[in-house]
């Protein structure tokens, strides 16, 4: 670590501007979810593979690439590369696969679809074919330094995700060198950015600590949010809390005031660490201060919380009131949930007007859905006892249909708002014409809730 003087981010594309630059952007791969045919491929090729019958999986990989659309075979190729991906045992066939795809007449050279093959072909130990791909690209981006750059930080980014750590460091090692004769403080700020970025992801965060110190020495330059977020959740991963609090108060130093970004962050490695007091006097906080919560804050709290996951998973047996979920919670789980009920958020997703009343759940997980439901049911009951109210025509509560669930069409959150329908008997149906959505008439749910 002694040499690095440089850095990495989540996503170069991903940071936002500084002094009127747009950070440069490398083409975007489709990112959607594994469509019914991919899947479908995917179960296919598992079943081919493990026969050890090479000739018979290429033709499969073949016959796949000439037989889809550009975005079926991206997302199945994405779905190989991600390093959360749910078929593991098939990542060596990624760079087979990428291969074919590459010949198809539709495809588009992309250095972000590149750096993700370059980052699972290192992780599988295959550094003569990673370091020709990287050595390709650079020569492709040769006179394209900003881009060049991007190149090297998005790589460094996925190697932090697939927590390659010597895959970081090459990655760094490379972007210095193209550095080290610009004179361009913007790239280098990137840079920093990025390695700091690395280095978190990857759980060093004293040696990204020490970074930020570098960048305050050799740029003059103040770290920004991103930096001071980074570093607190890193140590908060690690159940570092001190140094957690202490980065807390070092961003506060540097100007940046508590927000719910760098909260959710908090709140999350409190739940890795089943810290659920702390959680509850941190949510405390942020009422105190006025940090609003987001859905995010409902899924970081509520996948921490053991009873309410284990009863999602089963939603023929759990609660379907708030009074009786809080009955079977043990009391640190009491606690948190009751700092979540009240909160804005359920005011945020739910739209009233005369002609429909709308509850949207996209970006919510099992938890955070089903809670949010409960106090929707909650609302509901008490606007329709209330006189001056005007009853909506229609009531519409938007699951999704599943387009980005890790199978297309297969919404969890869409099956347990309808268990939970059809136990509470109530009038909401699913809508022919839209099937991640749940209707009514909004005088039958008004007699039907009184």
């Amino acid at each position: 670590m002694r040499g690095l003087q440089l850095s990495l981010p989540f996503s170069w594309n991903n940071q936002r501007s500084h002094q009127g630059q747009p950070p440069p952007r490398l083409p975007l791969v489709p990112q959607c979810a594994l469509s019914k045919q991919g899947h479908r491929f995917l179960t296919s090729l598992a079943t081919t593979s493990a026969a050890h019958d090479p000739s018979a999986t290429n033709r499969l990989l073949r016959k796949f690439v000439a037989s889809s659309s550009k975005s079926v075979a991206l997302s199945a190729l994405s779905h190989l590369l991600s390093p959360t991906t749910s078929h593991p045992h098939l990542s060596s066939l990624a760079l087979p696969l990428y291969s074919m795809i590459s010949e198809a007449a539709w495809f588009n050279w992309n250095p972000k679809l590149v750096a993700d093959v370059i980052a699972l072909l290192w992780k599988q130990d295959k550094i003569n074919e990673a370091e020709a791909l990287i050595d390709e690209t650079a020569l492709k981006l040769e006179f394209r330094e900003r881009e060049l750059c991007a190149f090297y930080c998005n790589l460094i980014d996925i190697h932090s995700k697939h927590k390659s750590k010597q895959g970081v460091f090459d990655s760094y090692s490379r972007l210095k060198r193209v550095l080290s004769h610009l004179s361009s403080i913007y790239l280098k700020r990137r840079a920093y950015e990025s390695m700091i970025g690395g280095l978190c992801v990857i759980d060093l965060p004293q040696e990204a600590e020490k970074m930020m110190e570098e960048m305050k020495g050799g740029l003059g330059v103040k770290p920004s949010a991103f930096e001071f977020r980074s570093l607190v959740y890193a140590y908060g991963r690690l159940g570092l809390f001190a140094d957690m609090r202490r980065s807390i108060m070092l961003m506060e130093v540097g100007g940046f005031e508590l927000d719910t970004v760098c909260s959710n962050m908090v709140l999350s490695s409190l739940g890795v660490h089943n810290e659920l007091l702390e959680m509850a006097s941190w949510l405390g906080r942020m009422k105190d201060l006025g940090v609003p919560f987001s859905i995010r804050t409902y899924n970081s709290v509520l996948n921490s919380c053991s009873t309410i996951m284990s009863v999602v998973q089963d939603p023929r047996s759990l609660p379907l009131s708030i009074e009786e979920l809080m009955e079977i919670l043990d009391t640190d789980e009491a606690l948190v949930v009751q700092k979540l009920i009240g909160s804005s958020v359920l005011i945020e997703v739910m739209e009233w007007k005369t002609s429909e009343m709308k509850l949207d759940l996209h970006g919510m997980h099992l938890g955070s859905a089903y809670l949010i439901v409960l106090q929707w049911f909650d609302e509901l009951r008490s606007r329709f006892l209330a006189r001056d109210e005007v009853v909506p025509a229609e009531i519409r509560v938007v699951c999704g249909a599943g387009k980005h669930s890790i199978v297309r069409g297969d919404s969890p959150v869409k099956g347990l708002v309808k268990e939970m329908m059809v136990r509470m008997k109530s009038p909401m149906r699913i809508d022919r014409k839209n099937i991640g959505c749940f209707i009514a008439k909004g005088r039958v749910m008004k007699d039907w809730l009184g």
